[in-house]
């Protein structure tokens, strides 16, 4: 099934692969001890949680030295594959769950990536900023931003000015009619063939 994501990203190195072919195997693992995945969701694991995650690197390069926060991770995601993809950038990825963040430690810890901070913190109580706050559809788009604006650094090095990057699907017309005209939204589809891609998006607001 990893086969799909080196489909996508051919130029991944050989390291790069091995990594993210290791990751259904660590979970599955820790998904017989603490529940961290949904069990249905194990099945097509690759694609809803690793290549989902990996949608940002279609619309963005993080450059060596960027710092990226992942704010409510849960087990790792968006952030453990898309550190595997840039192991030059730094992402510090909070949850407030114990249990979840013993479970992303372990996972870096086995990978060796160590480009991954692990934080058991409210998202509220951040201080830190950093050039990107990314996000896989914890909470409404307006209510994520107001709890994470804060974070976002001011000086950037990328092509994509400092902001937000958030994973979300459905209709988002409501959630982001205030953010309208500062809003780009790319649809996953475009890049992904999977149907589960049908309606999910990335939503970006630069900051």
């Amino acid at each position: 099934m990893s086969e799909r994501i080196f489909n996508y990203f051919p130029l991944l190195s050989t390291n790069q692969k091995e990594k993210l072919a290791q990751l259904k195997q660590i979970y599955d693992g820790w998904n017989r001890m603490i529940n961290v995945i949904s069990r249905k969701d194990m099945d097509n694991f690759f694609v809803n949680h690793v290549l989902h995650s990996l949608a940002i690197a279609k619309v963005i390069t993080f450059l060596p030295g960027t710092s990226i926060l992942d704010a409510g991770t849960g087990g790792g995601f968006p952030g453990i594959p898309l550190a595997i993809m840039f192991p030059d950038s730094e992402f510090t990825l909070i949850d407030s769950i114990e249990k979840k963040i013993k479970v992303v430690k372990s996972v870096a810890n086995e990978l060796a990536l160590k480009n991954v901070i692990p934080v058991r913190k409210r998202v509220e109580d951040e201080k830190n900023r950093y050039h990107f706050v990314i996000s896989r559809a914890v909470t409404e788009f307006p209510g994520f931003v107001s709890i994470t604006v804060k974070n976002i650094d001011k000086t950037g090095i990328n092509s994509l000015k400092n902001g937000i990057l958030y994973l979300k699907g459905g209709d988002l017309t409501v959630e982001l009619a205030q953010f309208r005209n500062r809003v780009i939204v790319w649809n996953i589809k475009d890049f992904f063939d999977e149907p589960f891609f049908e309606t999910k998006k990335i939503v970006y607001l630069p900051v």
